[in-house]
């Protein structure tokens, strides 16, 4: 049984940063399996951020490229997101997700197949 689980959201003022960790434990087949970060802003449905394959191909949505940087830990299995340049419109619950490869490309949340519990980001003007 897969499971994910993430830390290090938090509060911040616009223009901070925070970096979200994401472990993984269970087995996963690394040369067919993706992971990838999503998130889902309050009243909205819930969008990719950055995917990532367990080769090191990185994926990123056009509203975070050049703020959020997706990254992959192989020896310990841990998916990282930092996050710089913090916008009030970046606050919502952050998932990591695990999915066959296409779900770093696409960037899809119907692609995931396991998901974790969130961890909340709020980013305050």
């Amino acid at each position: 049984q897969v499971q994910l689980k993430e830390s290090g959201g938090g509060s911040v003022q616009a223009g901070g940063s925070l970096r979200l960790s994401c472990t993984v434990s269970g087995y996963i087949d690394k040369d067919t399996y993706s992971m990838a970060w999503y998130r889902q802003p309050p009243g909205k449905e819930r969008e990719g951020m950055a995917g990532i394959t367990f080769v090191g191909v990185t994926n990123s949505a056009d509203s975070v490229k050049g703020r959020f940087t997706i990254s992959l830990n192989r020896a310990t299995d841990t998916m990282y997101l930092q996050m710089n340049s913090l916008k009030p419109e970046d606050t919502a619950m952050y998932y990591c997700a695990a999915g066959p490869r296409p779900m770093s490309e696409l960037l899809r949340p119907r692609d995931a197949l396991y998901w974790g519990q969130g961890t909340q980001v709020t980013v305050s003007s």
